[in-house]
């Protein structure tokens, strides 16, 4: 494992690439893409919820860190002319059981970064964002990229005013670029079974009682892979058209219901023990338009939720995860 800067930190390398958070659940599955792809990768990670043997084989840089800590980002920006930040406390649990972290991380440590890395000679700055920052839509409405943002947790919070700041820095030379992605599922190095297709397949499998509070409430979804392959198409797409923009991730046709995925999950397992907790009001509830990406970007979904809760069911079946029920497998 490397914590050493390149040679030339003046000079950007122009296929190195920094993902923070690269060891994460899209981390994880993104690193892989970019080298796929040709990219050099260099991983800023502290490495809480996975171990470096993640990329075994894989030729990435890794710098072992808290993306707090003003010598981990300089050796990590140091050459790279891309930057993807993923790293962040997510979600809201987690973000209520620690908001003076998730203030840290999620806002201070942004601000810095995007701030040196445009110091440092970076021409792109990719930031992970989130569809919850829409909060809770009246009636049939579907947000896009302009509708107003109404954060109703600390962890929309935190995105929507990072998001700004990130957005401020598009400037002389340095583009930035905010990426609110849908709730993510499927498959990765570093799983998670506390995303909602992930955990309801997981309980409908393995026969565990499966309780859906406020069924009738609407998210959308996008494939973790998927989720990585857009973040690819805005690191090549020509600079002026990411430059200061903004993208929903995902597709309009993965809106869905948690009634709508156990009836999927039902038509696979007909006998799943599943019972509803009504709740008629519930602070997010809200659809998103994806046309801004499809057509800016040609950004297309290649894999749908029952694609999804396919593959995790096959994974549960076939035993890859010794205790789906362990804390490793959450945030």
């Amino acid at each position: 494992m490397s914590t050493a800067p390149t040679e030339n930190p003046e000079a950007t390398d122009p296929s190195l690439t920094l993902v923070t958070g690269g060891a994460g659940y899209v981390g994880s599955v993104l690193v892989r893409r970019l080298v796929e792809a040709g990219r050099t990768v260099r991983v800023l990670d502290s490495f809480l919820h996975g171990a470096p043997e993640t990329f075994a084989g894989e030729g990435v840089e890794l710098v072992r860190g808290d993306v707090r800590d003003p010598e981990a980002r300089a050796a990590a920006l140091a050459g790279a002319r891309d930057v993807v930040h993923l790293a962040a406390i997510v979600g809201d649990p987690a973000c209520t059981r620690e908001p003076e972290e998730a203030r840290t991380v999620n806002l201070e440590a942004t601000r810095a970064l995007v701030r040196e890395a445009s110091e440092a000679g970076a021409e792109r700055f990719l930031f992970a964002s989130t569809c919850s920052n829409y909060g809770r839509l009246e009636g049939d409405n579907v947000a896009t990229e302009e509708w107003e943002l109404k954060p109703v947790s600390l962890y929309a919070e935190t995105k929507v005013e990072a998001e700004l700041d990130v957005l401020a820095c598009s400037e002389n030379g340095f583009a930035t670029t905010c990426l609110r992605f849908a709730t993510v599922y499927g498959a990765s190095p570093r799983m998670r079974f506390d995303l909602t297709v992930n955990e309801f397949t997981r309980d409908v499998v393995l026969g565990r009682p499966l309780v859906v509070y406020g069924e009738q409430f609407w998210r959308p979804y996008v494939h973790v892979a998927d989720a990585a392959n857009a973040i690819l198409l805005a690191l090549e797409a020509p600079i002026e058209q990411v430059r200061g923009e903004v993208f929903n991730v995902g597709d309009t046709d993965e809106n869905y219901r948690k009634l709508d995925l156990v009836e999927i999950l039902q038509s696979r397992v007909p006998d799943a023990d599943v019972s509803f907790v009504h709740r008629y009001e519930d602070p997010r509830d809200y659809r998103v338009n994806f046309d801004k990406i499809a057509e800016r970007l040609g950004f297309t979904v290649e894999r749908r939720v029952p694609d999804g809760i396919d593959e995790v069911a096959s994974l549960l079946s076939e035993g890859a995860f010794a205790d789906p029920y362990s804390s490793e497998y959450r945030n």
